[in-house]
């Protein structure tokens, strides 16, 4: 048995999307060992589903993401994160889409994660929560698609960690995905993407806060490691020319410097409150968990370290498209994905495209990307 709400949630251009969360019984078999039941999943979807079932998107979060792709975020009261590109008259359209986008397993948006009570012992798991892979994330979201009743994927879709469940999904489940689309990701975590990750996590739990991830019962929150943790992060989601470009040396409300340690620089300034607003919104357990995930991701290290290998049955189309300045993942990291997929066979188209912001060009205007998203998603109807 699986039980469910639906709460109309005011989404993009004033459109309604069904904000719902479902508690499914499991147990969900985790690359740990491990097995976790009950498992919870919130998400939000938009428009419906046809009578063939074959316009269903997926569209897969970031890192620090959510479900809210197309509709109002319920604490900071911002837009989706993604109305840029789903919408009507949009390349993911309602009109034309049936559009699931479900909060990753391990956050805290509403999803089972750290912060969730665990039947055992009726108290928030904190750090007994099991780690998890994006794969885990993946079979999560099969779950949810089997309590929906979508058996197949018109298609996948996900930028940066989203972009590794894109990839996930047409490799765990070929029958069910007609294509995939991975925007601004890789196929494996780097040494210096998980050297970054660690500054993050070490920062979260120096903070005496933490005290071991028990903090849940008196709401005394590690906010002060986890904004410098994302204060690191978002260095690596911009670029120099965008950080140049948009702050370079300007000082912060001052005509000299104060030899002193405030926020003399614009730039400081701005990373300071990036690290303060993601504290409204975002759990520290959460962000241990997800960045160890990210952290664990290689696609191929399950198919003998070969990339083709592990394209070896897939039967999505895909389409791979990059930024050239980002370095989080840069363009290197998608022509692998693309070479890996020629030589398993499959049919990939390629992209990079040009944007000064770094690696979240995907998450701001990119009108050149939805170009792309659209004629792919058409030319797979």
């Amino acid at each position: 048995m699986s039980a469910h709400r639906d709460i109309a949630a005011p989404s993009v251009d004033g459109r309604f999307g069904l904000r719902r969360s479902v508690r499914l019984p499991g147990p969900l078999r985790l690359d740990s060992g491990a097995s976790l039941a009950p498992v919870d999943i919130a998400y939000e979807t938009y428009g419906t589903l046809n009578a063939d079932g074959s316009n269903a998107i997926l569209i897969c979060h970031a890192l620090t993401g959510d479900q809210f792709v197309a509709s109002d975020h319920p604490v900071t009261g911002k837009p989706g994160w993604w109305v840029r590109a789903v919408g009507p008259g949009k390349p993911i359209d309602p009109e034309r889409h049936f559009i699931i986008c479900a909060n990753v397993l391990g956050s805290c948006l509403g999803s089972s994660g750290p912060a969730s009570i665990d039947p055992a012992t009726d108290q928030p798991y904190a750090m007994r929560f099991p780690v998890i892979t994006i794969a885990d994330m993946v079979r999560a979201q099969a779950m949810l698609l089997d309590h929906l009743g979508v058996a197949r994927l018109m298609a996948v879709v996900g930028g940066s960690m989203g972009g590794m469940q894109a990839l996930v999904w047409p490799t765990l489940y070929p029958e069910r995905v007609r294509s995939a689309i991975v925007i601004a990701s890789t196929a494996r975590h780097s040494a210096q993407n998980i050297a970054f990750h660690e500054v993050g996590r070490q920062a979260i739990m120096a903070d005496p806060r933490w005290r071991g991830g028990d903090y849940y019962a008196d709401g005394d929150v590690p906010s002060s490691g986890l904004a410098v943790a994302r204060m690191a992060a978002h260095i690596t989601y911009l670029s120099e020319a965008g950080l140049t470009e948009k702050f370079g040396r300007r000082l912060q409300g001052r005509d000299a410097k104060t030899f002193g340690f405030d926020a003399d620089f614009q730039v400081e300034s701005y990373l300071r409150h990036q690290g303060i607003s993601f504290v409204e919104r975002f759990d520290a357990n959460s962000y241990l968990y997800i960045t160890r995930a990210t952290d664990y991701f290689d696609l191929a290290e399950d198919h003998g370290g070969s990339l083709a290998r592990a394209f070896a049955q897939t039967r999505a189309r895909f389409c791979i498209i990059s930024f050239d300045t980002d370095w989080l993942y840069p363009t290197a990291e998608s022509r692998n994905i693309v070479h890996a997929l020629h030589a398993a066979g499959r049919e990939a188209t390629f992209v990079e495209l040009s944007s000064p912001f770094g690696h979240d060009s995907f998450l701001l205007d990119a009108p050149e990307m939805n170009r792309v998203l659209d004629g792919f998603l058409r030319a797979g109807a």
